[in-house]
């Protein structure tokens, strides 16, 4: 197939690209600058310079295209995290960035658009597994994730095939915050966000990718895309300790974080989310079960 990607210099989009040309696809990708073109080129794809924001330009890139895949975002930085300022530039990438996506594709004739979100939109459910069917909530940050899934469905209703992919927590090279989590670790320090016993799903970003690339062959619809094991805050901590080599002396903020709301709410709550849709909808499989696995593999590539 032919790929049109947005984001795919970013923490994702860094292992999408690849795995899309390593399963034969090709591959342009929207690019900004002349260090991420090179970057682009080395990985067999083809770079291009369009805005997000212009339906007419994007419309003629995508021209001849069989897929979107939008990845396009712009998180804050652990620091600038709690602060609702520092969303902004994001939310307005998935609310009006994802509606000039979509409408450029349909411009275009592009059969299928894949949007990626987050399965951190659920409400809290404890120990109890966590599906498709099971509600979202409507907290203020995730305003943006929610614009533009309802993008994606819109695509599906003008005709087109319209995926939504909700990844767990990212971790794994690529991902800023979990690197430097590990190098905290390493310290002896361990973030644990919410109470010990709540779970946290993840997905290490290689399985993130395959993701993605089995996206292009499943039935309209939204999918989690998590690790098959989800640990609970206390273990992934373990976890992470293990694969730094360190033990932990010191532990937080835990239920403290609770006190931040809702600018904490997508990582503060207790999900124990559930991949079975999607492995019953393709051959995806994670390589990385939970992140027991997935921090070792992390930590043996950022220190060999």
């Amino acid at each position: 197939m032919k790929v049109f990607v947005t984001g795919g210099t970013g923490a994702i989009g860094g292992h999408a690209v690849p795995a899309l040309i390593e399963a034969d696809h090709v591959v342009t990708a929207l690019s900004r600058s002349v260090a991420k073109d090179a970057v682009l080129e080395r990985q067999g794809a083809k770079p291009v310079r369009v805005d997000l924001f212009d339906r007419a330009a994007l419309a003629e890139a995508m021209s001849g295209h069989d897929a979107v895949v939008n990845l396009a975002t712009a998180l804050p930085s652990m620091a600038k995290f709690l602060s609702r300022a520092a969303h902004r530039d994001n939310t307005r990438i998935r609310t009006q960035g994802s509606a000039t996506l979509v409408d450029a594709a349909i411009d275009a004739r592009v059969g299928r658009f894949v949007q990626e979100s987050v399965s951190m939109l659920y409400r809290d459910r404890g120990a109890e597994w966590v599906d498709e069917d099971w509600p979202a909530d409507h907290y203020p940050m995730a305003r943006g994730n929610h614009a533009a899934e309802a993008n994606a469905r819109r695509f599906t209703e003008a005709g087109g095939v319209g995926v939504v992919l909700r990844f767990g927590w990212f971790y794994g090279p690529g991902a800023a915050h979990a690197e430097q989590m590990l190098a905290a670790a390493r310290r002896h320090v361990g973030l644990m966000l919410g109470p010990p016993g709540g779970y946290l799903s993840t997905i290490h970003l290689a399985d993130a990718a395959t993701a993605v690339v089995a996206a292009l062959a499943v039935p309209a619809g939204t999918y989690n895309v998590v690790d098959d094991e989800p640990l609970t805050k206390r273990e992934f901590t373990r976890a992470m300790a293990h694969a730094a080599g360190a033990r932990t002396w010191v532990r937080g903020p835990g239920s403290v974080a609770l006190l931040f709301g809702s600018r904490m709410t997508s990582l503060t709550r207790s999900l124990r989310v559930s991949n079975a849709r999607l492995r019953e909808a393709s051959d995806w499989r994670p390589r990385y079960p939970s992140a027991r696995e997935g921090w070792t593999a992390t930590a043996t590539h950022l220190h060999p």
